[in-house]
């Protein structure tokens, strides 16, 4: 279907889903959105596995239904992208990195270079596609796909592909990491919260350590315990989706916990500075000046009001018509545009601090 053909569509669901109840702008949205993908998922990884791995997951959309045991989830497939190192075996498996996109989802410059980065390092690295085994091709708008998939998705996903690992005769499982970009370093962050750990992957240790870059910070979860593993962040001094005084506070609540935080910023560097597109500001949504509090059931509040209407048994449809149809109050921290694309000097630098980071964090 053409781009404009959809993106009409997505205005004209909108625009009547805003004089629907909830129920009848659940349907709407159901008869929009499309089919997850339908796949045989692989469960143990055999030693000379690599390319696209499709294993068994996970769609929650929200955190609290993380944290009621994942009643109401949807199963789904996930994918990922495994490329090994030469010279893993069962003899001398290795560790391994998952990574995970940013809302623009694999992006040229990025993602594969950093795999083929860790590969050169003797580390495995694993690609997580969250968009289209759940039907979001790139045929589907920006927004569209980044605001039916969540971080909590992506999160799901992440400890299914910790445990898919971990089933590998040539990897490590005490000695699987975790990194994302933007939208995926949200997902990275919360992974480190052990009550996600305690449910998604109950009989591991959960990720040996955390890589977050450029990842935004209006998000405060509540966490109280992590697995212990540390952290390192990377970002830049002109990359307005970043609020650096937020991004500190984060860190700053993670160090309180016992973690070890690694801070690296670049001066002058935007937004997603791996990227091959030369930098520019982009027209895309960020929040700034909001912070989301969640309580311990997992549900978002924005200055003592609830961000979501819907209650704890409702459906993914639901979710997202409240994402779309109801009035959070997000839309008040909602700015536009900010800084991306190539920045040598940077992306050098995260090379050379992801490589350093591994080194001290795995000794």
């Amino acid at each position: 279907m053409k781009k404009w053909l959809l993106s009409a569509l997505v205005l004209l669901v909108i625009l009547v889903g805003l004089l629907l109840l909830r129920p009848v702008q659940a349907l709407l949205i159901g008869w929009y959105l499309p089919k997850f993908l339908d796949h045989a998922p692989t469960s143990v990884l055999a030693a000379d596995a690599q390319g696209p791995i499709y294993f068994q997951s996970a769609t929650v959309f929200d955190f609290d239904v993380i944290l009621a045991g994942m009643h109401g989830a949807q199963p789904s497939i996930g994918l990922g992208y495994l490329s090994m190192p030469a010279g893993a075996s069962a003899a001398q498996p290795v560790p391994a990195m998952v990574i995970l996109p940013g809302s623009g989802g694999i992006s040229p410059g990025r993602e594969e270079e950093y795999a083929k980065l860790l590969n050169r390092h003797g580390i495995a690295a694993f690609i997580v596609e969250y968009y289209e085994p759940r039907g979001m091709t790139k045929d589907y708008s920006y927004r569209l796909r980044s605001g039916s998939v969540t971080e909590f998705d992506i999160v799901t996903d992440a400890y299914s592909a910790l445990k898919l690992l971990s089933t590998s005769p040539v990897i490590d499982p005490k000695r699987i990491g975790l990194m994302g970009f933007s939208y995926g370093a949200m997902a990275t962050r919360i992974a480190m919260d052990d009550r996600i750990r305690a449910v998604l992957a109950p009989q591991s240790p959960g990720f040996a350590l955390f890589a977050d870059f450029y990842g935004p910070c209006f998000q405060k979860l509540g966490t109280t315990k992590t697995n212990g593993g540390p952290l390192l962040t990377l970002r830049g001094t002109a990359d307005n989706s970043n609020d650096l005084a937020a991004c500190a506070q984060r860190e700053n609540e993670l160090e309180a916990l016992g973690v070890a935080v690694e801070r690296h910023t670049f001066e002058g560097a935007g937004h997603a500075w791996e990227n091959t597109t030369p930098q520019q500001l982009n027209d895309k949504p960020y929040i700034v000046g909001c912070e989301l509090d969640y309580d311990a059931r997992g549900f978002a509040w924005l200055n003592g009001r609830r961000v979501s209407d819907v209650d704890a048994d409702a459906s993914r449809l639901e979710r997202i018509a409240a994402r779309y149809f109801g009035n959070s109050g997000l839309l008040d921290c909602a700015k536009y545009g900010y800084l991306m694309g190539k920045d040598e000097v940077a992306t050098q630098g995260g090379y050379e601090a992801l490589l350093g980071f591994w080194k001290r964090g795995l000794r």
